[in-house]
């Protein structure tokens, strides 16, 4: 037979699922942060997959309204934080853009050596308002790194984002909506010039590798990207009819290698430039497309951004003192382009704390009207009434049920005969001739059946002694049996009416917990609707928090009344089984007396002989039953 789940297990199971949904602490960065991400980096995965080493590269993070909850982090990107995969050590990372109005960010993420899926995770979302930014752009690139252009800039010379302070003297075009951000435009009238310095200096065969992003509007015959002038050596990158070529000049001697075919007119490109061990590669959108054998030629002038007819637009130029790896290069090509495919994958918003904090049910919790808060206060009130009046009285029930079973096990060994009832020792009675001992009257105390069983043990000898004194012998008349059956009656209502104190708390959080929440749904609907009236104007922002925070009050009201809906089946189920067993005791009970007390052949009934006892227990019993 099964055993009946006591309601305390039910209760704690419930507890230990909702705990289930919290995240563990110990798995969390900082538990003053809600929302975390992991962000995913797998060059197998790439739709061209890259086998080549890379190393530590920067790499580009671009989040928008479908990766990234705006309004849960601050407005400028502040509580953005960074994080390894081992969940301590914080990555350098920096912002180039950040825009919460639009739902767009870009965020440049040093992410060492590369060689394998890299997994990283992307904290925001704290509560603070003293959470300072701590976004490092010169400690997001490496000491290679010579400069930066990301082209923030509007209308001033672009600004070295690394560490070296590489400020050009002149400045482009600003375009706000560029490929990454923000870019320049160049002309042939317009283009950036960078001084000489330490860390842009070239040796004879130095190393050099050079990355921007370009779109050119025209092809002209020449245009140049980049050049190095100095005497009768130079350096120079650029198209020729729209083909890219890259040039070295000594002695007045040009040595050039081009690509096969043309950039299109209009288009985004990855272009690159590598020069090291003895040869100078040009690449495009991570592919090699040509090849010079030569080496840089010892320079330190001043670099020459745009000139030369070029017509088009340029972003994040980058220039650095080795020779980049390919694989550092197909990685940036992919990465920061606009199909990365699966390179780059940025995995579900994940919660501290639970589903309670922040993330939409945040978002719902904060629209929430007075009237909304009282009606979610008073169902918060009813739903603990009812899982108390659940758990109190499923306890009280299996107690009872405990008990009968005890007191029923030990009423089937004297039920043959019950004219031991009739004993002049009345507490032998009450202990069914001495069977129940102290160890099981602390269980079958609980028992409904038997202190139903004692209210009749008691009028049976009263109406015993009576009915003796009328006809001089130990026999009940139909009166008398029909009185104890009075009584055991009435005892039965009391102990059933016990049995069903506080259900109906249940049964008013049944049917009153839905219609409060209603009527909490229907007033925050209507104060939705008459700010939006009050504003003349409708905007699917504001509208949206206050109905569903308006609906918050229906779901509160179905949460009291679904569980009370349960519990009170279950229990009146428990109350059901307990009363059918007081009814199934009475009219045995009574069939019993009158069997065993009927009198009718005028015999007197017998005394039976009681089982010897032991006179200690007997005096504890005594005691007990006393105090009970």
């Amino acid at each position: 037979m099964m055993k009946r789940i006591h309601p305390k297990l039910i209760f704690a199971a419930v507890g230990l699922w909702l705990v289930a949904q919290t995240v563990h602490a110990g798995d969390w960065w900082n538990s003053e942060w809600s929302l975390r991400k992991k962000v995913t980096i797998d060059p197998a995965a790439a739709g061209t997959p890259i086998t080549e080493p890379i190393g530590t590269a920067p790499v580009l993070l671009r989040l928008h309204a479908g990766n990234f909850q705006f309004d849960a982090a601050h407005e400028d990107g502040s509580d953005i934080r960074v994080v390894a995969a081992d969940n301590k050590t914080l990555l350098p990372f920096h912002i180039e853009r950040y825009d919460a109005l639009m739902g767009e960010a870009f965020l440049w993420v040093k992410v060492p050596d590369v060689k394998g899926p890299v997994s990283f995770w992307l904290y925001y979302g704290n509560a603070g308002t003293k959470v300072e930014r701590v976004g490092n752009p010169k400690a997001t690139y490496d000491a290679d790194t010579a400069l930066v252009y990301h082209f923030t800039e509007a209308g001033t010379p672009p600004m070295d984002a690394t560490s070296n302070g590489n400020l050009a003297q002149t400045a482009g075009l600003a375009v706000p909506g560029s490929f990454i951000g923000a870019g320049i435009r160049l002309d042939e009238k317009t283009a950036v010039t960078i001084p000489t310095s330490a860390s842009l200096e070239w040796t004879e065969g130095a190393a050099f590798t050079f990355t921007t992003w370009f779109k050119p509007t025209a092809a002209p015959a020449r245009a140049t990207i980049l050049s190095r002038t100095e005497k009768d050596a130079g350096f120079v990158v650029g198209t020729e009819n729209g083909v890219p070529y890259i040039e070295v000049t000594r002695g007045n001697t040009p040595q050039r290698a081009a690509a096969s075919a043309a950039v299109p007119v209009g288009s985004w490109h990855h272009l690159a430039v590598v020069a090291g061990a003895g040869k100078i590669a040009l690449y495009l959108d991570g592919d090699q497309a040509a090849t010079l054998d030569a080496t840089l030629p010892a320079l330190n002038s001043a670099l020459r951004i745009g000139g030369e007819e070029f017509r088009g637009e340029l972003d994040e130029l980058q220039m650095d003192k080795v020779a980049r790896p390919v694989g550092f290069l197909k990685l940036a090509a992919l990465s920061q382009g606009d199909k990365s495919g699966k390179l780059l994958t940025v995995g579900t918003d994940e919660q501290t704390s639970s589903w309670f904090s922040g993330g939409y049910f945040g978002v719902i919790v904060k629209s929430l009207t007075v009237d909304g808060w009282v009606v979610i206060c008073i169902l918060a009130v009813m739903s603990l009434i009812s899982w108390w009046v659940m758990v109190n009285k499923g306890s009280y029930l299996g107690r009872i049920a405990k008990g009968n079973h005890e007191f029923m096990h030990r009423w089937h060994e004297v039920s043959g005969d019950l004219t031991m009832l009739g004993h002049t020792d009345e507490e032998h009675a009450k202990t069914l001739g001495g069977r129940i001992d102290e160890k099981s009257y602390r269980s079958i105390r609980q028992s409904s059946i038997y202190r139903i069983y004692d209210m009749g043990l008691g009028e049976l000898r009263d109406r015993l002694a009576e009915d003796e004194r009328k006809r001089a012998n130990r026999s009940l008349s139909a009166q008398s049996v029909q009185a104890i059956r009075a009584v055991l009656d009435g005892a039965l209502v009391r102990e059933t009416q016990k049995l069903n104190s506080k259900l109906v708390l249940l049964t008013i959080a049944i049917s009153g917990g839905p219609f409060l929440g209603l009527l909490g749904t229907v007033v925050g609907v209507m104060i939705t609707f008459a700010a939006i009236a009050q504003q003349g104007e409708v905007n699917v922002n504001g509208i949206a928090p206050g109905i569903s925070a308006a609906l918050l009050a229906t779901v509160a009201g179905l949460a009291v009344a679904i569980p009370a809906l349960f519990g009170y089946n279950y229990l009146l189920s428990r109350v059901k089984d307990a009363t059918s067993d007081m009814q199934v005791f009475i009219d045995e009970f009574i069939t019993k007396l009158a069997e065993c007390y009927s009198g009718t052949n005028g015999d007197k009934p017998h005394r039976p002989a009681l089982p010897p006892t032991d006179p200690d227990e007997d005096k504890r019993l005594r005691e007990v039953l006393t105090a009970n």
